[in-house]
């Protein structure tokens, strides 16, 4: 069965992790829909190093944590927060390309 993002997550956002780090939090409806996700093997550092186009090494960690039943992706920032070039000091609105996420499961 196709799974989409938007389906089985309450809350796809993104937040600077320091001034080097973003990170991306996809938290599940319910331990149904984790498990889905992480037995898909959906949030990888290829799939996120290929949807920000970033070398699979700037993806610093995928963490699965079972107690909020959510998945953290953790990347280095293409731009230290606040310096020049930087489009979104907070990193509060790089989760969309994770939006139109989809898979088998």
């Amino acid at each position: 069965m196709k799974r989409t993002i938007l389906e089985e997550a309450r809350v796809v956002r993104s937040k600077n992790s320091g001034p080097y780090e973003l990170t991306l939090d996809v938290m599940f409806r319910d331990k149904a829909a984790f498990d889905r996700a992480r037995a898909a093997l959906v949030f990888t550092p290829a799939l996120v190093a290929r949807l920000y186009g970033v070398a699979e090494a700037d993806v610093l960690g995928v963490t699965w944590f079972e107690p909020a039943t959510a998945v953290k992706m953790t990347l280095r920032r293409r731009v230290a927060s606040g310096s020049p070039g930087d489009t979104d000091i907070y990193g509060a609105q790089q989760h969309a390309p994770l939006l139109s996420l989809t898979w088998e499961g």
